[in-house]
């Protein structure tokens, strides 16, 4: 289902007028709807891509400016890109599964989440080195002479104190390795859930991703309809306006039939260049999303292809969103890696075990070196440390209850996620209905005030009135449809997988 009108269909030959304040205002707060929903996910999504460092408590919220704004320079990072490739001279035909493609690969979202995944595995390669075994090699050899007496050893007279110089040479390889070390078996198992959380806010940043691209592109399709629709108008009121001229010269109509065409002409003529304005600047949003190559001018397609809604039951999107939806796996993850950290610190007060052993060749030289080795085993007991294991066990306890709470409260989102969105699935649905119904009438109305204006039964009151109309069911179907089709797009998102979700309903991404 497209957004744009048909190529010469009756609707693209009709001139609707501005549209009324109210309709305005309901617009307006439709699209200042889907932004602030979008802007709620990005928000949210980078607060829980942030790695946590699991053995710390969350800093204490803050009030100041540069926090704030902060979170939101975070949450921007997804509607930017990084422009890659080199501009060409022939417009780049972008479907709305090129942008989704290439915003997966250059969103800035999407690559600052994939190093956070990099970070958060390199943590868990650092822990995993305390339990695996450390082995290091060292050669030397040196030179030296020696003063006996200042080692303490009395030598009777007439023996040199001074020795040397003389040669030792020393090839040896250390091992050592934890044999009972609880604190760094669970600060391993804590990071290895951090790194499984990564990945699953990586894959959440990818489902945004998706929604934050077709979203700009249905936002580009949308201003190109009313581009279009204001187009169309403006050539309508040209011709409204010569039609009028002709009739007061045969005086047929007042003078004042000319001048509320010529009005309305100019009132055409200054949505028509706003509304292209604001195409273009719509098309340089989904660009920097997208990392389109600095200057590169491309087309839209024309049609945007039905997105089905999913056959399911609330109680079912529910219990798939639960299952599937990555942030809140991810969530769960850290409720994990605290638990594990909570044992570690707990183990902080446990004895570890430990075996080190050296093997190597000693001696003067070496032709003459000979193998020695030292083998020692350490058991560490932890006695007395001044209460620092019990502060830090109930921070850990604080950061769990902490992890628990997000936890649920994310189980609460989605709760509220999915349901707004089959209730919006609903609304936009009937609305989109009636638009189109709208669109149709307020087209016929149109023509039959043209043709009693042209008859001379009727002043062109009634032309600018129904151009009004016209104006006002333009913009109902333009928004109607971009909110139905942003509805589908928030409850792949609330389900989760969005990604494979749009692969599928698009005939995959490329």
């Amino acid at each position: 289902m497209g957004l744009r009108p048909t190529p010469g269909s009756e609707y693209s030959k009709l001139s609707p007028a501005p549209f009324s304040s109210s309709v305005a205002g309901r617009e307006r707060d439709r699209i200042v709807r889907a932004a602030f929903i979008i802007v709620t996910l990005l928000a949210a999504q980078t607060a829980w891509a942030q790695p946590q460092a699991a053995r710390e408590p969350p800093p204490a919220p803050s009030t100041s400016p540069v926090s704030r704004s902060s979170t939101a320079a975070d949450a921007n990072t997804f509607l930017r890109g990084v422009p890659t490739g080199t501009a060409t001279a022939e417009p780049l035909a972008l479907s709305i599964t090129d942008a989704i493609a290439r915003a997966l690969k250059y969103n800035l979202g999407v690559l600052n989440a994939e190093q956070g995944l990099s970070r958060a595995q390199g943590t868990r390669w650092e822990e995993l080195a305390d339990l695996l075994p450390n082995v290091n090699g060292r050669i030397t050899e040196t030179r030296q002479k020696v003063n006996l007496a200042a080692f303490g050893f009395p030598l009777p007279a007439g023996f040199p104190s001074v020795v040397g110089p003389f040669n030792v040479f020393d090839a040896r390889v250390f091992v050592s390795q934890s044999v009972l070390d609880l604190k760094a078996l669970n600060d391993f198992r804590a990071e290895t859930h951090n790194a499984t959380a990564a990945e699953f806010s990586y894959q959440s940043a990818r489902d945004l991703v998706v929604l934050v691209a077709g979203n700009a592109y249905l936002q580009s399709l949308a201003a190109a309809s009313r581009a279009d629709s204001a187009r169309a108008q403006l050539q309508t009121a040209e011709v409204l306006y010569r039609q009028a001229g002709n009739l007061r010269q045969s005086g047929l109509v007042a003078g004042i039939d000319v001048l509320r065409a010529e009005v309305q002409l100019s009132t055409d003529r200054q949505r028509a260049t706003a509304a292209l304005n604001d195409f273009e600047k719509a098309k340089l949003q989904l660009a920097r999303i997208i990392g389109l190559p600095i200057g590169q001018v491309f087309t839209l397609s024309d049609e945007l292809p039905y997105l089905p809604v999913p056959a399911m039951t609330l109680e079912e999107a529910l219990d798939r969103a639960y299952k599937f939806r990555p942030d809140y796996q991810a969530a769960l993850e850290r409720v994990k890696a605290a638990e594990a950290v909570r044992r570690a610190i707990f183990a902080e007060s446990l004895p570890n075990v430990r075996v080190s052993a050296d093997f190597g060749d000693i001696g003067q030289t070496p032709g003459d070196a000979r193998g020695t080795f030292v083998i020692t085993g350490t058991v560490n007991v932890p006695i007395f440390q001044g209460g620092r294991a019990r502060g830090r066990l109930i921070e850990a306890d604080a950061d769990l209850r902490a992890r628990h709470a997000e936890a649920e409260d994310l189980r609460a989102g989605i709760y509220y996620d999915v349901r707004a969105a089959f209730l919006d699935l609903q609304a936009t649905e009937e609305q989109l209905k009636v638009a189109t119904r709208g669109r149709e009438l307020a087209a016929q109305q149109l023509a039959q005030s043209r043709d009693r204006f042209a008859a001379g039964v009727a002043d062109n009151i009634e032309v600018v009135q129904s151009q009004e109309a016209v104006t006002v069911a333009a913009e109902q179907y333009i928004s109607a449809l971009y909110g139905y089709n942003l509805a589908k797009g928030l409850l792949a998102r609330g389900l989760g997988r969005a990604e494979a979700g749009i692969q599928d309903l698009l005939g995959g991404v490329r």
